[in-house]
């Protein structure tokens, strides 16, 4: 009970402050769904179509879209049915077939979309919407902005190191007197929370008595981060014309925001739009392959999914301005009926939300060309497939949603699209399978008569793989073409950069595709799968670690290898290109979650990003607040730290726990601790409730204190 905080020697004291503002509380009632068969008796009619110029513009080009979608899976059905070999085997054919006719289908939409990026990089697109266009446009006092931050369990100094240098950022434009900052806790474990409130306190004390920075603590943590978001909204809502959402790894600079609000003003039916952020901020060789893909590649896919889509664009669910009012009245997510893993709460909020909010007559539209807008990848393999298998199930389960009355077509192809973005990974597994079956059974590859591979499966792979490959290619083209290479390291760094994402991206498909398809049956079938992530700031992952996750399925490799080996030797080499990186990946994961390689490539100019070559001061201001950050809070300080204390007491309102069986609890808790002398004592639920209980709190504060000031004059006598 002698440690002393840093904060009891380094904190200013300051006022009193509410940690949030007074109650102003408006409703967000979800309507019930519809349900998928009942939604098509209905019939799948979207929002009246228009006929501005947008609009026309969207029509043509996804018609181009899906004519070019449709005659290459015709295509491709033809030619795999041509090359295929005359056996008795007519239900494996069939299935090869259909399947590589949807997956060619799908590998084609991905292609087509980067390849209308890429036009659009060059040549500019008159119709999509652009910040350029309001660029020093006055705001209006009215229109008020929160910026909210949900967090649950995370890595504190990080978030606040971000979320102090948008704070930062925001004040220098000179127009933060029109932005509330909300933190929104989810999170379960004290020592956590208490760290939470104590960067909070520095945060406020560091922005200065005129900055809105607001924490609040959710006691009944429902419905996860959209349920975070609305109970805000409810609360506060009312309070502000929009809400700018952040993750726990944003970070935004000040002049972003203020345009993202000017686009708002200058655009009445926009509810959301949504920035296009760039990932940096880690140094593992994974982090820095994803870092530098989304850069040279996803920058085409991106502008290819604001090309075709325009107006009736998808959230992603962070670093996006979203419309409040008509968001409170049409944006809230009721509970899917049934049981299982498609059930329930949803998971994937933003891209309903999104379909929602079109569904009530306003545009959704993607900003591609407003910088200033951050956020981070996962820093390793197993982190990412963490993430993914929380994603895939949420997708999974927006495709029950397909149906839904009055959804636009658009929101109803990307709610498949985000389905099939994990389906296409047991699918293409499955053809694998098919391959290898109809080679067994028939004696000889179904793609041939044992006398060589036909020229027409030679056209499909080839087909296949320059759809894969080429936009890569096209990625560093236009960033040659623009001039912008030195902000990689030079065209040279540039293309070993490429080479090297795209080698990297080879060996880590077969490994997404086997995760990918046991998360699709874990969501299907309700099973249980523990697949539990490292903490944000352990990169590193141990050998222990990726050996426990990835050995079974190495094992089950070698397993099926052996018995094909056993029957046919030859079928071996159809699935080699599969098998080996699966058998790599506990090696993979490991070397690819270290620091110091990562560290090596960039001092050799390799996987370069621009926000290292160049660094924007927000994110300069951001690392340098997380190399800056003082020791976290233990929990015995929330009682013996004063202005922690203070800061913890600020946080939790004017709430009376005094009376009842409550109070009688707490009493009986408090006095535990003290015939103890031991804070650390408490179990976390119990300090939990300690830290949201205002009176029992300061009642265990006063009687620590007591006793130890009677102690030490006894021990003087």
């Amino acid at each position: 009970m002698d440690h002393v905080h840093p904060s009891r020697l380094m904190r200013p004291r300051r006022p009193a402050m509410a940690s949030a503002p007074s109650i102003h509380r408006g409703a967000m009632v979800p309507r019930p769904w519809t349900g998928f068969l009942a939604g098509l008796r209905q019939g799948l009619n979207g929002p009246a179509a228009s006929a501005t110029e947008w609009e026309q513009a969207a029509a043509r080009r996804r018609r181009a879209l899906l004519l070019a979608i449709g005659l290459s899976a015709v295509g491709a059905a033809g030619l795999l049915a041509h090359a295929q070999t005359a056996t008795d085997q007519w239900a494996l054919r069939l299935g090869q077939v259909a399947l590589y006719t949807l997956l060619f289908a799908w590998v084609t939409a991905g292609f087509v979309t980067a390849m209308m990026g890429f036009i659009v990089q060059l040549r500019g697109d008159r119709h999509a919407l652009s910040a350029a266009s309001v660029a020093n446009r006055p705001i209006r006092a009215d229109a008020r902005t929160a910026i909210v931050m949900p967090i649950c369990n995370e890595n504190v100094a990080a978030v606040f190191a971000g979320l102090r240098a948008t704070c930062e950022s925001l004040a220098a434009t000179g127009a933060s007197r029109l932005f509330d900052v909300y933190l929104l806790s989810d999170t379960s474990d004290p020592t956590i929370r208490a760290a939470e409130l104590a960067a909070w306190g520095q945060l406020r004390d560091a922005c200065g008595d005129g900055a809105r920075v607001y924490y609040r603590w959710r006691q009944r943590r429902s419905r996860r981060k959209a349920g975070n978001v609305a109970d805000f909204c409810r609360r506060w809502g009312r309070n502000y014309r929009y809400m700018v959402v952040l993750d726990a790894d944003s970070v935004m600079s000040g002049d972003c925001l203020l345009s993202l609000v000017r686009l708002m003003e200058a655009h009445p039916r926009a509810g959301i739009l949504q920035t296009a952020p760039q990932a940096c901020g880690l140094s593992t060789v994974h982090a820095r392959a994803q870092q530098f893909a989304g850069r040279v590649t996803g920058r085409l896919f991106t502008a290819g999914m604001q090309y075709w889509q325009l107006g009736e664009s998808h959230y992603w669910g962070h670093n996006a301005i979203i419309r409040i009012e008509p968001f409170m009245k049409h944006c809230a997510l009721a509970p899917l009926r049934g049981r299982g893993g498609l059930s329930g709460d949803i998971l994937s909020h933003d891209f309903v939300e999104a379909a929602l909010m079109r569904r009530a007559g306003y545009h959704v539209w993607l900003v591609t060309d407003l910088p200033g807008s951050y956020e981070q990848q996962p820093p390793n393999l197993i982190e990412e497939l963490q993430r993914d298998r929380r994603w895939c199930q949420g997708n999974l389960q927006n495709a029950r949603l397909i149906a839904e009355p009055g959804l636009h077509a658009v929101h109803r192809a990307m709610l498949l699209t985000g389905a099939m973005a994990y389906l296409s990974a047991p699918l293409w597994l499955a053809f694998v399978l098919l391959g290898t079956l109809s080679w067994l059974a028939s004696g000889a590859p179904v793609i041939g008569a044992g006398e060589g591979v036909p020229v027409e499966m030679v056209v499909l792979w080839g087909c296949t793989v320059a759809m894969l490959a080429l936009p890569r290619v096209l990625g560093v083209v236009t960033i040659v073409l623009k001039g912008e290479s030195t902000q990689y390291g030079g065209t040279a760094a540039l293309v070993r950069g490429a080479l090297l994402e795209g080698a990297l991206s080879v060996l880590q498909a077969p490994v997404r595709m086997m995760a990918h398809s046991i998360f699709v049956v874990v969501a299907l079938t309700g099973l249980r799968l523990d697949w539990k992530s490292p903490p944000r700031e352990a990169e590193a992952v141990e050998w222990s670690d990726a050996a426990r996750r990835f050995m079974p399925i190495g094992g089950a490799v070698v397993a099926l290898l052996a018995v094909v080996l056993a029957i046919d030797a030859r079928v071996a080499l159809w699935m080699l290109p599969v098998a080996l990186p699966l058998l790599l990946a506990t090696p993979l994961s490991v070397l690819t979650s270290r620091v110091r390689p990562g560290e090596r490539l960039r001092a050799l100019g390799v996987l370069v990003t621009p926000e290292e070559s160049r660094t924007p001061s927000v994110l300069r201001q951001a690392w340098a607040h997380a190399r800056q950050t003082p020791p976290a809070p233990r929990w015995p300080d929330v009682v013996t730290d004063p202005w922690l204390f203070e800061v913890v007491r600020q946080s939790m309102g004017m709430r009376n726990t005094v009376t009842g069986v409550r109070g009688l609890a707490r009493r009986r808790l408090v006095q535990r601790v003290l015939q103890d002398q031991d804070a650390d004592a408490v179990s976390p639920a119990e300090r939990m409730r300690l830290m949201s209980e205002p009176q029992h709190i300061a009642h265990l504060r006063d009687r620590l204190a007591a006793n130890s000031s009677f102690g030490a004059e006894r021990a003087r006598s």
